[in-house]
This record gives C-alpha cells, structure tokens and sequence, in this order.
C-alpha cells in the first residue's frame, strides 16, 4: 500500500526481513528517519535516504527499539550527517554510551552492530513534531522492554514497530532469557486496540488498515505460546537462525552449526527445552523444520537461503 495515501511528507520504505522499514517524515522544518535497517543494508538506506531527501539534510533519527535490524544503519547515518539527533528509548542509553554489546543483544543473538552515539533519550507520552504533526510516543514492552510505538491521533496513524505486524508480532526476546513477558505483549496489544488506529506501518511487511483482523491473529498466536513456552522457543530459534541466514545468503553446513553453538541465545534455549540431545542435533532439528518450510535449503555441504 503506497504511503502517500496517508499523509504528504510520510515515506513508508518496505525492506525485507532482515532490515526493518524505514519510515521517512519530512516537512519545511525538520527531516526524521524511523529506524535505520541492519548494517549488510546500510548502504542501501542511505540510499534511499539521500534519493528521497535529495539536497536536503537528515536532522533527525529516532529508533523505536535498539534490536540489529532496527539501528545496524544509525552509525553511517551519523557519519554522513554530522549534525543528527539520534533518539533512542531510555532503557539502554547507559549501554549504548559504554558500547556494552552483551547488553544490547546483538552477542546473544550472534548478530552485527556498528557502535553509534545518541544524542537524547525518548520518554512515554513525550511528542515529537514530525511531517507537520504531533507523534505521540508510548512504552511497548513485550518483544523488547525498551520498545515504543509512535501513534499520529488526527489521522490515527499507528509506527508498531515489532508490536504488532499484519500476521503477528516479534519474538518475545525476554522470554528466551526466562523472563516473563508474555503479560506485557497482551498489555501492548490491548493499547494499540484501545488508540482505534485506521493506519499501522509496521517494523516489517506491508502498511496495513485491517487492524482487527492483525489483533485477532497476534493474540491467537500469544495465546499458543502461553500455553506452551516451548513453542515460541522453538520458533524464536528458527527465527533467530533464518535471520543469519538471510545474512549469509548461503554458508557452510558445519560453519554454520559452529557459529550456532556459540551463540548465547541457543545454549540457554537448548539447556532450557532440548537438554537431552546435543546442541548440535537440536540446531539440525530447527533447520531440518526450517527446510519443511521451505525457509531454506541443504545443497550437499551448504546451507542456502531460500
């Protein structure tokens, strides 16, 4: 759906999976970027940047959670536009400014991160002035804790992020680590419902307006994973390795099982729900299911991205 159906100065740029969208809002006074990608596709967001904006400059960055695919951009960004404000949830800001990796995630998940700056923190219920209207910006916790969501009330326009897509919503990460979360997914999903958006540009897929039928699918899905944890470990996994396969593109089997086992994600899920097999038959029984799905394929000693 092509966002200029919504509002003049919003640009909706739809990535695939590995980077999130990028949502560009300009206006005579102030340009701002929503989430840069992961770093393999920053070249090709600042592509996209620079073509939009043309001789114009980026002033603004704000990043709805610090997960790769949202921020692995932020440090070319920075490098190309000196003078950007870089806006970040609060949870992570001491994290971000000692460049602590563990914390943010990205040597858990075995993914990549250039270190960026920030130069100020979001708050709930702060406002942003963005394409000649006021954003609001709301905590989202659930598939991150320091997530937010910006919501547009004239036109109720709704930036989920990874709160809620058209067919469900992210992995909910605190739950790999054995903290409970699930609560504060429904928590968010009750408040998107209770804003009544008619817009959702989502951190992956399509703009969409069919927000009950999104709302009805993702708490279908909460719900299967309440009732077995075990399920959305399995999934967060799959998740987790299709992403560094759309990395790789296409990687030596034994490689990649290797880099798998270093991977702190997958030794406590697998300590937690397969302790019986290794972790080495349990990473093959996840890409054995990936390629059911046809997520990817085995090609004698490779693994190929499908």
């Amino acid at each position: 759906m092509d966002s200029a159906l919504i509002i003049p100065g919003l640009q909706v740029f739809e990535r695939g999976w590995l980077s999130a969208n990028n949502i560009l809002l300009t206006d005579a006074n102030t340009s701002t970027l929503i989430d840069s990608g992961y770093v393999t596709h920053q070249d090709q967001t600042l592509m996209l940047v620079q073509k939009a904006l043309g001789d114009r400059t980026l002033d603004r960055l704000v990043n709805t959670h610090l997960h790769s695919d949202h921020c692995g951009g932020n440090a070319l960004l920075q490098r190309t536009y000196p003078n950007l404000n870089t806006l970040i949830p609060p949870g992570e800001s001491q994290a971000v400014a000692v460049w602590d990796a563990a914390a943010l995630s990205y040597d858990k998940t075995g993914q990549m991160c250039p270190r960026f700056s920030f130069t100020d923190v979001l708050h709930d219920g702060q406002t942003l002035s963005m394409a000649n209207l006021d954003w609001q910006v709301m905590s989202a916790p659930g598939h991150d804790p320091h997530s937010v969501i910006l919501f547009e009330p004239q036109h109720r326009i709704l930036i989920s992020a990874d709160a809620l897509w058209a067919n469900g919503f992210g992995v909910v990460f605190p739950e790999m680590e054995g903290l409970a979360a699930f609560d504060e997914v429904a928590s968010t999903l009750d408040l998107i419902e209770s804003l009544r958006p008619r817009w959702i540009i989502p951190g992956h897929g399509a703009v969409f307006q069919d927000v009950d039928a999104a709302l009805a699918t993702a708490r279908q899905k909460l719900d299967g994973f309440v009732q077995n944890p075990a399920k959305h470990a399995k999934y967060g996994a799959k998740v987790l390795l299709k992403y560094k396969l759309l990395e790789l593109k296409q990687v030596e089997l034994d490689t990649f099982i290797d880099w798998a086992r270093k991977v702190p994600y997958f030794q406590t899920l697998h300590r937690t729900y397969s302790a019986d097999a290794s972790l080495s038959d349990w990473v093959m029984l996840m890409l054995k299911d990936l390629e059911k799905s046809q997520a990817l394929e085995f090609q004698e000693k490779m693994l190929v991205n499908v």
